[in-house]
Order: structure tokens, then C-alpha cells, then sequence
């Protein structure tokens, strides 16, 4: 979350609750943080030195905005050039998509946004062994129609990956244009 938060400060400084606006309007398709969570993590980022608190009096009322510093500048762009992990794969692919923008570098985008088509790939591949497994198995009659939905679900999830990875490659054949 800190370096989702880091590339919306980029885009423009802000408080917490337009962080939170930030979040519903757009991140949440694919990124979801309560209140709590993003003002968890600002402390955190303060800690860490990567965002500042600019501290105003507006309409008599205490207003924090934070500003990234070039260290989370650094953190953030680190964080986009890092292994996309393949917990929450989706998750993490979106939101290093969602923020490529903020990298300068072509060829960087094409390495990020390579990383993550191999990523899928991969991920596709064990789905795949798993799906052969599972069809091998000789459920017994009563969990038959039980499998059968769990063996659906697993489809589905199949034919996401591949959509993934097909948009993601296409992406970066355009990026190598």
C-alpha cells in the first residue's frame, strides 16, 4: 500500500481524506484501503522519511498535506522496477500499471510491464498443472456436482490469466514500437 500511496502523492500532494477520495474513484477497481489503512501506512511513510506533512490553518480548521520526498521518489521507483510478486499478482500488476506513467524511461516500461507478462505466464502454467491433475481424480458420486463448480471456478480463473497475459504482452509489443 505505501507505494501506491507514494505514486498518488507524485501525481499531486494531498491529505488523508483525498488520499481516501483518490482510492474510491479510481484505485479501488483493483485496490481496496479503508480509512485507517492509508493513514496507518502515511504514519509509516513519515517514519521512513519518503513523504513530509506540510501542516495549514483553512477555514480555521487543521489541514496535513503530504508531499513525497525524492527518497520515496526513489523507493517508489525502485518499487516498480522490483520482482512483481506472485501473491496478489493481479493486484500488484494493476497497480504498476495504473502508475506506469510515472516512469521516464521506455525501456524501463518495457521491462515492467515484461516482468509481469512472464509473471502471468508463469502463473497460467501452474494453473494449467492443475487443472490436468484435478481432471484426473475420480470424485466419488455425492461430491461430483460440488467438484464440478470448483473445476468452473478454477476455468474462470484460467481464462482471466489468459486475458492478462494476452494484454499485458500486446501492451508491450506497443511499448516496443
Amino acid at each position: 500500500m505505501e507505494h501506491v500511496i507514494l505514486g498518488l502523492l507524485m501525481i499531486q500532494s494531498q491529505t488523508l481524506y483525498e488520499l481516501y477520495q483518490s482510492f474510491k474513484r479510481g484505485i479501488s477497481l483493483f485496490y481496496s484501503a479503508s480509512y485507517g489503512s492509508l493513514q496507518t501506512a502515511l504514519k509509516k511513510l513519515l517514519g521512513k522519511e519518503w513523504v513530509c506533512c506540510e501542516e495549514l490553518i483553512e477555514n480555521g480548521r487543521l489541514k496535513k498535506i503530504y508531499r513525497v520526498l525524492p527518497q520515496g521518489r526513489e523507493q517508489f521507483r525502485l518499487w516498480m522496477l522490483s520482482e512483481t510478486p506472485d501473491h496478489k499478482l493481479e493486484v500488484a500488476a494493476l497497480s504498476k500499471l495504473f502508475f506506469l506513467g510515472h516512469m521516464d524511461d521506455a525501456s524501463e516500461k518495457q521491462r515492467i510491464v515484461g516482468e509481469i507478462a512472464d509473471k502471468l505466464e508463469r502463473a497460467l502454467e501452474g494453473l494449467e498443472r492443475t487443472r490436468r491433475e484435478l481432471e484426473r481424480i475420480d470424485v466419488p458420486e455425492p461430491y461430483r456436482d460440488i467438484f464440478r463448480y470448483q473445476l468452473l471456478t478454477l476455468n474462470y480463473g484460467l481464462g482471466a490469466h489468459r486475458y492478462a497475459r494476452d494484454w499485458f504482452g500486446r501492451l508491450g509489443e506497443e511499448l516496443r514500437e
